[in-house]
C-alpha cells in the first residue's frame, strides 16, 4: 500500500504550489505614525491573464470531514490564484499537486499550524477545504470572471486519512 506522510507546511516545502501566508519571516515595517505593524507582500494575487476577471474577497465556511478523511478528488482554477487565510487558530490539511497534467504520483499534504494561511497559484491542483474538528470560516480570495474557474479531476484510488499518513486505498 502507498503512502502519502503528511509534512509540516513551510515556506521552502510549500513554493512550487504557491505561497504560505504567515507572519513569521514576512518583511514587516511600522506603519500609520507607528500604530500599526504592517506585514508585507504576503502573497502573489493572481486574476489571470487580461480576461476580465477581477480579485473576489469570500468567506467559505468549511465543515469538519468525517474521519477518516476520503480524498477521491482534485480542483484546479485555471485563471488566478486561491488564497485561505483561517478566522480563528485551528489546523487543517491542504493535499496539493503541481500545476499541469494531474499526476497522483506528485501529490503532497501538509499539516498548518492554526495561524497558517495559503495561496494556491493558478493552475495547482488541491483538495477542497479539509477542515478536522470543528466548522470554521477562511477569508478566501481568488478570481472572478466570465469564465468557469475551477476544473476537477477525480482519482482512479481514493486517499484515506490514517493516523496521520494519507494512505492509497482502493475505490471500492
Amino acid at each position: 500500500m502507498n503512502t502519502l506522510t503528511l509534512e509540516p507546511l513551510t515556506r521552502a516545502a510549500f513554493e512550487p504550489f504557491g505561497d504560505v501566508i504567515e507572519l513569521d519571516g514576512a518583511q514587516h515595517f511600522p506603519i500609520n505614525g507607528g500604530t500599526t505593524e504592517r506585514f508585507h507582500d504576503l502573497a502573489r494575487v493572481d486574476v489571470g491573464p487580461d480576461t476580465g476577471g477581477r480579485p473576489l474577497i469570500n468567506v467559505f465556511r468549511g465543515q469538519p470531514r468525517a474521519q477518516p478523511v476520503e480524498i477521491s478528488m482534485m480542483e484546479r482554477h485555471p485563471f488566478g490564484s486561491q488564497a485561505f487565510l483561517p478566522l480563528g487558530v485551528l489546523s487543517y490539511l491542504v493535499v496539493v499537486a503541481p500545476a499541469g497534467e494531474f499526476d497522483a504520483s506528485k501529490l503532497r499534504a501538509f499539516f498548518t499550524r492554526g495561524w497558517q494561511g495559503v495561496n494556491y497559484a493558478r493552475g495547482v491542483w488541491h483538495h477542497p477545504l479539509i477542515v478536522l474538528d470543528v466548522a470554521a470560516d477562511f477569508i478566501v480570495v481568488d478570481r472572478g470572471g466570465k469564465e468557469a474557474n475551477c476544473e476537477e479531476t477525480y482519482l482512479s484510488a481514493s486517499l484515506r486519512l490514517v493516523e496521520g499518513d494519507l494512505v492509497y486505498s482502493s475505490a471500492a
